[in-house]
């Protein structure tokens, strides 16, 4: 069971890369924030080429490289932006809705329906998404969902999960056509590439700026980095679907940081809808393969 350790690890840091990020945005350019965090993790993700070695490309892997690598420029531009709009513990756990709004996205791009344990999944998630925001009390059975959805950051994560539910189906096509490790650190690549003029554009003096913050913007990377490297080898050694399952206990994290660490409020109904939400993902990606 190495790959549940290896996996841990992977949500483990990506809620560091989290909270980080968070704590960085009080003095530093959201935008900054953002590319440093694919900027930095490409040092460690290139060796990982250069080890396995290219593996061979179908015709559709440009093509999915363009749209897959299009769509994660603005989502993580829009990521970064939610973090720095809103609560850690508040944003975050709204990641675990991909899998949701993937059962639309699927059947319409590669003709993958639901099953079963996918429709218990999807009620796990959205009753956890309606506990995120109970804050004790509400004048309606509603109020949780308007509450949420009036929240700057929540409204800008709700768009990330979303938009990631596009790139994820876009994945598959890429790794069908290149390999997983490759295909990640080609879209990490491009997403670099891409983010640069609009850094440019949005950040006064970005090179003075990283140069003068590059201690604690490279963490946001290297965690990054370190994530991916784990996954990888998780995925070696089980499915995918289980990995990325686990993966997205990293929401459980950063709530936890969001209250020890940020001393953010609402922590108990944050903690139990997030915890729901996990479970439902576990029911989408587990149960039903």
């Amino acid at each position: 069971m190495t790959w549940i350790l290896f996996a841990g690890l992977s949500a483990f840091f990506e809620s560091l890369k989290d909270l980080i990020s968070k704590r960085s945005l009080t003095q530093i350019n959201p935008y900054l924030v953002g590319w440093s965090l694919v900027l930095f993790a490409l040092p460690l993700l290139w060796p990982l080429v250069w080890i396995q070695g290219f593996p061979s490309f179908g015709d559709r892997f440009m093509l999915a490289m363009w749209l897959g690598g299009s769509i994660n420029v603005v989502a993580m531009m829009l990521y970064i932006k939610a973090l720095h709009l809103s609560d850690l513990s508040l944003t975050v756990p709204l990641i675990t809705l991909t899998p949701l709004f993937l059962l639309l996205t699927s059947p319409l791009i590669v003709g993958e329906y639901p099953t079963p344990s996918d429709i218990v999944g999807i009620l796990f998630i959205v009753v956890g998404a309606y506990c995120l925001n109970l804050r004790g009390s509400f004048k309606s059975l509603t109020a949780p969902f308007v509450s949420l959805w009036r929240d700057r950051g929540s409204r800008t994560m709700l768009l990330v999960a979303f938009m990631w539910s596009f790139s994820a189906v876009i994945d598959k096509i890429g790794v069908e056509n290149s390999s997983p490790t490759f295909w990640v650190v080609a879209l990490f690549t491009f997403i670099a590439v891409g983010m640069f003029p609009i850094v440019l554009f949005k950040c006064p003096q970005p090179f003075s700026t990283l140069s003068k913050n590059w201690k604690t913007l490279a963490p946001i990377g290297i965690f990054q980095g370190l994530a991916v490297l784990v996954q990888m080898q998780a995925i070696q050694l089980t499915l995918v679907a289980r990995v990325i399952a686990i993966k997205r206990m990293s929401a459980l994290y950063s709530v936890l940081w969001g209250g020890l660490i940020l001393k953010e409020t609402g922590m108990r109904d944050r903690l139990f809808g997030t915890s729901l939400m996990v479970i439902g993902v576990f029911c989408l990606s587990l149960w039903g393969k």
